[in-house]
């Protein structure tokens, strides 16, 4: 457990092991939430828009579905590209 203090407008140092461990780097948006427990700090990761579609709950569910068809082996392996083309055809 870190020791910090709040400093003058109410600023406080989160510790580096910490925001290592949260993926907070300088800069990132924080929310700040009262719980019953204290206060509460998430991070808000902000994704860049070219790249939100890849995080909507659609394409998410997609990519878990895709990892455990890996998982279970149920996947077509193609040693070249003209094979993988091939069975396009079929």
């Amino acid at each position: 457990m870190a020791d910090i203090r709040v400093r003058a407008r109410g600023q406080v140092t989160i510790p580096r092991e910490i925001r290592e461990r949260a993926h907070l780097e300088e800069g990132d948006p924080v929310e700040v939430e009262m719980v019953p427990q204290g206060i509460l700090l998430k991070p808000q990761k902000v994704v860049d828009a070219t790249q939100a579609w890849f995080w909507t709950a659609g394409w998410q569910a997609g990519e878990s579905e895709a990892s455990l068809d890996i998982a279970e082996g149920r996947v077509e392996i193609y040693k070249t590209d003209e094979d993988f083309l091939e069975s396009l055809d079929e």
